[in-house]
């Protein structure tokens, strides 16, 4: 087992490494260049879609499962999760303030990544034999670059099956089993067990199910996060402008030792604050898109437009508030880290209830991530294996929240981090060989031709 660890932990280091980094960034930015930054002029545009979206006529229902704003939804119960509460946290002890900085390009470049993932989600999506609308990167990599890259999207799928019992599964039931033993003496096992039962019941229902409950539970967890996060800003509203000024300032110049914050170079800072950033949104991995390939739509660019809040939605609203309540107390260089530091950020505030209140989020939170990649392991098991696999999955998927939820995650850990950096290789390699779709799809959408899936495309 140590030299299993050992060996991946040097392909971490690899595969997260600034080739990684470049890779992610560099494909971003080309899609966000070829687009002529469209996803950020038409953000406005992307919010009336989805509002619109809420609801679709019968001649889209026969077009996919769920509604288009059901489809972010979904997607964003898998984003909206640890990486929130945790995840900003640590990119933050790593990196310093700057890191946020990152973590907001990150997420400017990935909203041209999430709407190009999603445009070919729905352009090369297919019906399968249960007579549900798939798609997602295995099946853009072989429908769209044709048959003889199916191992390529082969390889994406396995990746994502396995990858969803690590940061999808049981990463996420340990935090909230860590969060509630050590707030309220809940023992792990009962934890594992409540979380199993609850996620069972949803999972065993498909997409329609998830996709109902992502779309109550996801808009009213987010908001009442984002309402506590914003009075903790209100009570040391003194200290915001202090906090953006070392975000700004630390994100091209290195930060000094303080109290318990070991330092942290400007490299430091891209790194974990672009890392950290991709792990929160997920941008470039390729597991939105197969949520958005179910969406009840006919045409690509606007489910894409609907697709990209999520980045928006996750790290530029979502982190941004957590991140802006840790630098607004002291509490940034206690030398705590993840959950905890968040944690006492709030409590520092809100004295006796901050900490509830993290709990409960990042419980809530973890428990839609749970849902939402499920949805995702399940599709890439299914194109491995076909549908009769499906069930198979969800009980074995099922039955690894317990086991999460009791043991020592250091070593999942490391492995979920791996198998999701493997994700992301063969969906960058697709969307950089695919961007000259992408574009004539967008560009023909704004010239109001008709855009449908599965047209023929002048390549």
């Amino acid at each position: 087992m140590e030299a299993l660890t050992s060996f991946l932990t040097a392909v971490e280091g690899v595969v997260w490494g600034p080739l990684m980094l470049v890779l992610l960034l560099g494909v971003g930015l080309y899609l966000q260049a070829g687009l002529r930054a469209m996803p950020i002029r038409k953000l406005g545009m992307g919010f009336r879609l989805l509002w619109k979206g809420r609801t679709t006529t019968k001649e889209d229902e026969s077009e996919g499962e769920v509604s288009p704003f059901n489809a972010l939804m979904t997607s964003l119960s898998a984003t909206i999760g640890t990486g929130n509460i945790a995840g900003v946290a640590t990119a933050i002890f790593l990196g310093g303030p700057g890191a946020v900085f990152w973590m907001w390009i990150t997420a400017l470049v990935g909203m041209a990544t999430k709407f190009s993932e999603a445009v070919l989600a729905v352009r090369y999506r297919q019906v399968d034999e249960a007579g549900d609308h798939v798609g997602g990167p295995m099946y853009y990599i072989r429908n769209g670059l044709g048959r003889k890259w199916t191992w390529l999207g082969g390889a994406f799928a396995f990746f994502g099956a396995v990858a969803a019992f690590g940061i999808g599964n049981t990463v996420q039931s340990n935090s909230v089993a860590d969060g509630l033993a050590s707030t309220i003496n809940l023992p792990h096992w009962v934890t594992g067990i409540i979380i199993m039962g609850l996620a069972g019941a949803v999972i065993l229902g498909g997409i329609k199910r998830i996709a109902r409950v992502a779309g109550k539970l996801v808009p009213i967890m987010a908001v009442a996060y984002l309402v506590c996060g914003l009075l903790v800003l209100l009570i040391n509203i003194s200290q915001v402008g202090n906090a953006l000024g070392m975000i700004f300032t630390h994100a091209f110049t290195p930060v000094s030792a303080a109290g318990g914050f070991a330092g942290a170079a400007v490299a430091k800072a891209i790194q974990f604050g672009v890392a950290r950033g991709v792990f929160s949104n997920e941008a470039g991995l390729g597991s939105a898109p197969i949520a958005h390939a179910a969406a009840q739509t006919k045409n690509p660019v606007r489910q894409g437009l609907i697709a990209m809040l999520g980045t928006f939605i996750d790290t530029i609203v979502v982190c941004s508030i957590t991140a802006l309540a840790i630098l607004t107390t002291t509490e940034w260089t206690s030398g705590e880290t993840g959950a905890a530091l968040t944690s006492m950020a709030f409590d520092a505030t809100l004295p006796g209830i901050g900490q509830y209140v993290v709990s409960f989020s990042l419980a809530v939170f973890a428990f839609t991530t749970i849902l939402g990649w499920a949805f995702y392991g399940e599709k890439c098991f299914e194109f491995l294996f076909g549908v009769g696999s499906i069930k198979i999955y969800r009980v074995v998927y099922i039955l690894a929240i317990l086991a999460g939820a009791v043991a020592p995650l250091d070593f999942v850990w490391l492995m979920a981090s791996v198998f999701n950096a493997m994700m992301a290789i063969p969906n960058l390699i697709a969307l950089a060989l695919l961007s000259p779709v992408v574009f004539k799809l967008t560009s023909d959408y704004f010239a109001g031709k008709e855009v449908l899936p599965g047209e023929d495309l002048d390549r």
